[in-house]
Formats: structure tokens, sequence, C-alpha cells
């Protein structure tokens, strides 16, 4: 457990407190680049902090404080012009350095505006995302890592805000053996009462043995299923946490970031950012990147649990906006969990002595990223991805019949075919 001052350290990202001054180290995800049009202007919150994104008309991206300096009118209301963003209360005009450009109803010889400025930040696009940084100077590189850089995948992002706070998200990430009980056992437990179809029996497989081996780029998750040995990916391979907030999963041709957002302590936008490979040749460059709503409600108010992502939901919010650590009694099952909040704090620290927390990167940043995954996940090989496909939140998603016709038409012309394709690692039943 922690202690209630702990607690409210790890689960503060205000200006100015611990978690939240390291936190504004990093670039995150505000926005689909696709919801932003040429020239146009939206609202987003990050780090509980209110922030106007604008386009102009020859495409390039800005971000100022969503507070007009004049008395405090939404600019995220206002006009964008050639120039800047006029706020929509008294025309005042803000350019993407937050200078002051125009005031109208001051007098023509007046130099009033040369002593006014709004607060702007950093804003850049990769992989279909616009990611700002709201932190101080010197502004880091932003991280390059390899499913926003491919050119030759399917992107197809899921989201959803979710009313609870951002560390009890992330935790779910390091946390293995929930799978086989909230998406093995528990499916089974609603299925048997009618309330929802029962998830692919790939998820009831308990851990045999987990492993959470601290890295350069935050923790390498790895379990042995009952049944495996340690050649199979899952274990020799495992899947990443890539500190503060992307979780890489995937297999059978899909590989996934699952991306947390901290709009502020009581809130996250969560993102299921997903590269498909099929193999097939018809597309040689990147295609657009498409994104869609994914429920979590039944439209009487219940939680949604007829998929992972909807159990994952209802886990993390029935412990409360900010979940009370001061009662919770770790165990064994929870060295993933432990080990994150350790390095959270470590972090912590590194800011606050004046040093870089990890991932933060300076100077010649690397081209590409390139993070581990399994291929075969839980030994399943290829017939991992209709699988996961039709018990994830990718259930929602419009191109899912496509994307699984395209790995079809791609596995059809192999030398091999899929259901031939032997799964290492995997003991065959005596």
């Amino acid at each position: 457990m922690l202690s209630e001052e702990r607690n409210r350290i790890l689960t503060s990202f205000s200006s100015g407190t611990p978690m939240g001054e390291m936190l504004r180290r990093y670039w995150w995800p505000v926005a689909f680049s696709h919801d932003l049009k040429s020239p146009d202007v939206r609202k987003v919150r990050l780090l509980g902090q209110d922030l106007a994104i604008f386009r102009y008309r020859d495409g390039t991206t800005h971000v100022l404080s969503d507070s007009c300096p004049h008395r405090g009118a939404s600019m995220s209301m206002g006009i964008v012009e050639n120039h800047g963003l006029r706020c929509p209360y008294h025309g005042w005009l803000f350019d993407g350095k937050g200078r002051c450009l125009h005031q109208p109803g001051e007098p023509a010889e007046s130099t009033f505006r040369e002593r006014v400025r709004t607060t702007a930040y950093s804003a850049q696009e990769l992989g279909g995302l616009i990611f700002v940084y709201i932190g101080p100077d010197p502004v880091p590189a932003l991280p390059r890592y390899d499913l926003f850089c491919w050119d030759d995948a399917i992107r197809d992002v899921g989201h959803a805000v979710i009313p609870c706070n951002f560390v009890q998200v992330l935790e779910n990430a390091v946390d293995l053996d929930h799978v086989a009980w909230l998406h093995g056992r528990y499916s089974q437990w609603l299925a048997s009462r009618g309330v929802a179809d029962e998830i692919p029996e790939m998820f009831t497989q308990i851990n045999a043995l987990t492993a959470f081996d601290r890295t350069d780029y935050g923790i390498l998750l790895r379990r042995m299923l009952e049944g495996q040995n340690p050649t199979a990916d899952d274990w020799a391979v495992g899947h990443p946490l890539v500190f503060p907030n992307l979780l890489r999963l995937g297999g059978g041709g899909s590989y996934s970031f699952h991306i947390r957002v901290p709009i502020d302590d009581e809130t996250t936008w969560a993102l299921w950012y997903t590269a498909y490979k099929p193999g097939d040749r018809a597309t040689p460059g990147p295609e657009p990147v498409t994104s869609y709503p994914v429920p979590w409600r039944t439209s009487d108010g219940e939680f949604l649990l007829n998929n992972v992502e909807g159990q994952d939901i209802m886990a993390w919010m029935t412990q409360g906006k900010i979940a009370d650590r001061t009662k919770e009694h770790l165990g064994t099952v929870d060295a993933g969990v432990i080990l994150l909040r350790k390095i959270i704090f470590e972090q912590i620290e590194a800011v606050a002595a004046g040093r870089d927390p990890m991932n933060v990167y300076r100077g010649d940043a690397p081209d590409i990223i390139e993070l581990p995954q399994e291929h075969e996940k839980f030994g399943n090989g290829a017939a991992y991805l209709a699988d996961v496909m039709a018990a994830t939140q990718a259930r929602f998603s419009p191109r899912k019949n496509e994307i699984l016709q395209r790995f079809a038409m791609a596995r059809s012309t192999a030398p091999l075919a899929a259901s031939q394709t032997p799964v290492p690692g995997l003991i065959a039943p005596s």
C-alpha cells in the first residue's frame, strides 16, 4: 500500500506538482490529425491545462493557452486567420509563438500589444496524431516509435475518454495475471448468465511464470503459460511498457500501442493504436489513419462487458475516480505494479534534481525506435488475429472485416497456409 501523501503525489498532475512536472517533460498525443481541418481550431485538455490547437491554411499546427490574456475568454472559440488566432471576445490576435499582433480599439500609436503575450507550446504530427509539449525549454525531440513511422501498415485507432485517474489505467498495463481472470474466468461467468459472449479460450490460459525486466525504456513483460516452454514468444520475446504511457502488444500481424493520456486528475484519454501488416502489396505507401470511438456503456448505462477493453474499463473505474492505494494489499502477482511505481518515483526525483527522466530524447534522436513484441502471442499463431479482433475493442472498428479480408487474401498466396504454420514453444500434449 501507499501512504496518503505518496498516493496524492502519484495521482496529481497539475503544474507545480511533482508528478505533473515530471510528466510535462514528455510529448503527448492530444488529437487526431484528421480531426483538425485547415483552417480550424479546437480545445483540448492535458494534465489539467486547457489548450487551443489551431491549424493555418498552410497546414501548420500551433498551440496556445486557451485563456486569452486580455480577459480570459476561450481562444479555442476564436477565429483562425492567416497569421494567428483571434480571440472572439474583443478581437485580440496572437500568432503561433504567443505574440500579440493586433488589439482592435487601442490607439494606432499604442505599444500596448508589444507588452502582452500568451503562452505558446510546441506541436508536431506523427503517425496521424497531433502531439504537444507543454514542459520547460529546451523542447526535446519527439520519439519516433516504430508503429507511428511504418509505411507498409494499416493504422486503425480506437479511443475513449475514461473518467478515472491515468495511473490506475497505466498500472493495468503491467498486471499480467488479470488476463486469465478478468478476461478469461469472468467472461465465462458472464457467458453462463447470458450477459455476454464468451471471450476466446486463449484469454483463459494461466501464467505458470511471469517476469518484469527493467529496461532502458521501461519494463519488459514476459510470461510462460501453463503448457509452454521457454522458447515461446510469450517468454522469450515478451512485450514492453514504454515509460511513461505506451504499452506495446499484438501478434498475428497486428502491432498495437495502448496509449494513455492524462487529461486531468480524474480523466484519461485511452487510445488503442494498431498498425496491421497483412503482407499484401496492393498499397505500397502509407494509408490514411482511421479512428473510431470505443463504447463502454450499454444503452441502459451499464458497463459494456462483451470485450477485453470494456472489462478493463470496468476494473479501472470501479476503483474510483482516483484509486485509494492506502487500502490495498499487494501480493506476488503485483510485481509489475510495484516496479512501475518505483520507476515513477525515481523519475520524479530525477526531475526534481534537474535531470531528464527516462525516454526524453535530446539532440539527434533515432530515426525510428524499434520495439520488441511477441508474434505468436499466447502460442496462438495466425489464428490470434481473428480471435483478438472479435474479443477486443477492434470489434467496433468500421474496418474490421476489410482488415481480416486483406490478411486472408495475403495468406492465401503464401507458400504455407496459415493453418499449417507451426507454433513455436508450445509443448504438445502427451
